[in-house]
């Protein structure tokens, strides 16, 4: 089953192929009557213009309007905005720990086309109170200044995160400023207030090593309470471990191997005990193909195994689905009961149905609402993330250690009440470091690929973090995690 992002893929990449070679060929019939010796270094700077400014895969009209729907606990606000300042109106009150979320249209300008459009957030550097951000008890001071950045070419309604800043916002105002694009209408302000999550029993599912971290390292390491459970190897796409010398299933044992360790191992970096980190050994990209047959047994596409316990090896506790090591969906919804049972979690937190298209990421979803469908404890509530998106491989766009502003949608999602939990510079360091202990994201960037960020970084003005090469260093480090609510009904549950 191919993904739907996948398919977007391809059809981008065979677009680009296309345009590329029509291009080439009408440089080189000109040529032939102007004398050739001039195509060669205009190809090359064509293909130095595409990699810097339009390489980027976006997969959606950059002029069209997020279409968000806030849930109706999503309270809007009174604000006042005049001379690029925001204040709230008279008789408004906020929350310290209130996610805020900001709509405002936006229109990049002609420099916007080429160059990374962003809106800056400051605070009255005057009197900004001092105190930390979100709630997080830090000695550092509050940052005064934030930048959150949209697609090239953005031309419609977006929305800011200002979770964290609303002591500021409700005592001196915010200033916004722009830059490579403006704003244009009356800006809207979203209040949502929730309790800290933060204080409950969490169950953090993730349907591979890294996604728990990528996603919510911030949240899991303030828990009061945390297990974390991890559903596939991740075996697959081992050809960095081919160049040691293995053969392919050599190769994807091993990584799979060594991502099973992490489940285990990174989550101690934030003080979760290893007793509470749990790898289910699942095989990766297979859980589709169990859930269309639920008492098949699915081997691993490419590490030659038909048995889950060997990936299970770290693992400090035994799970019923142990007796026989099984790979199918009837043992998968076994474990999260037998796991829900023993954790009694009050949120879960798992990928988003509608916003993370991640095959394995959506069958993770499912398998969680299929065993709580059968389970005897049900949580109070579910809390989505998104690791991957459909149509925008670069969200958060924008710098490491900026805001995280909300992702691209277009199509109905239903009514959303998102969740934006602050972290502190301190925090955010400890959730990059979590990260480069992550074997997945430790391999060198093709030579492609690094030639592109050179180019981007010179004549584009990005930078990437100095943690690691992968992507993830930049889109994960952030002043936020993004996170949506959706409430359980527990009428028929134990507690």
């Amino acid at each position: 089953m191919i993904s739907r992002k996948t398919l977007l893929l391809q059809r981008h990449r065979r677009k680009k192929r296309v345009a590329l070679a029509l291009f080439a060929l009408a440089l080189c019939g000109t040529g032939v009557f102007a004398g050739a010796g001039w195509v060669p270094p205009l190809l090359v700077l064509a293909w130095i213009a595409h990699e810097a400014w339009f390489s980027d895969h976006l997969f959606y009209a950059p002029e069209a309007d997020y279409t968000y729907r806030f849930d109706e606990r999503a309270e809007a606000l009174r604000i006042d905005f005049s001379d690029d300042r925001l204040t709230l109106a008279a008789g408004a009150a906020l929350g310290a720990d209130d996610t805020l979320i900001l709509a405002v249209g936006l229109r990049a300008g002609w420099t916007g086309r080429f160059l990374d459009p962003a809106v800056i957030v400051e605070a009255d550097e005057r009197r900004a109170p001092e105190n930390a951000v979100g709630g997080e008890a830090s000695a550092q001071p509050r940052p005064k200044r934030d930048c959150q950045t949209f697609e090239r070419g953005a031309r419609g309604v977006r929305y800011l995160n200002l979770t964290g800043l609303a002591e500021v916002l409700e005592t001196d105002g915010l200033r916004l400023s722009t830059r490579h694009c403006r704003l244009e209408g009356a800006p809207r302000l979203w209040r949502a207030a929730h309790p800290d999550y933060r204080q409950k029993r969490l169950l953090v599912v993730a349907p591979h090593a890294d996604d728990a971290e990528l996603a919510a390292f911030g949240l899991y390491s303030q828990a009061k309470e945390v297990w974390i459970v991890t559903l596939t190897a991740g075996e697959i796409e081992a050809g960095h471990y081919q160049r040691m010398g293995l053969s392919a299933v050599e190769a994807a044992r091993l990584k799979g191997r060594l991502r099973a360790w992490d489940s285990i191992a990174v989550p101690a970096w934030a003080g979760v005990p290893a007793e509470r980190s749990i790898q289910l050994g699942y095989f990766c990209l297979q859980l589709p193909v169990m859930r269309e047959a639920p008492a098949a047994a699915v081997p691993s596409r490419e590490a030659d195994l038909r048995d889950t316990r060997f990936f299970r090896a770290c693992n400090r506790i035994r799970l019923g689905s142990d007796r026989d090591g099984i790979p199918s969906w009837n043992n998968l919804l076994a474990d999260l009961r037998e796991i829900i049972l023993a954790a009694r979690p009050e949120a879960i937190v798992l990928p988003h149905p509608s916003f993370d298209p991640h095959p394995d990421h959506v069958a993770a979803g499912e398998a969680v609402r299929e065993a709580l469908a059968d389970s005897a404890w049900q949580p109070e509530v579910l809390l989505h993330y998104a690791n991957h998106l459909h149509d925008n491989d670069r969200w958060p766009m924008g710098e490491a250690h900026t805001g995280a502003a909300l992702p691209p949608l277009f199509a109905e999602a239903g009514s959303l009440l998102p969740w934006s939990l602050p972290l502190a510079p301190s925090r955010q360091i400890d959730k990059a470091m979590a990260l480069a202990m992550v074997h997945d994201l430790a391999p060198p960037l093709p030579l492609k690929k690094r030639l592109r960020r050179a180019l981007q970084q010179v004549l584009a003005g990005r930078r990437h973090p100095p943690y690691g090469e992968n992507e993830y260093f930049r889109k994960a480090v952030r002043r936020h995690e993004l996170f949506w609510v959706e409430t359980v009904n527990r009428k028929n549950a134990t507690r």
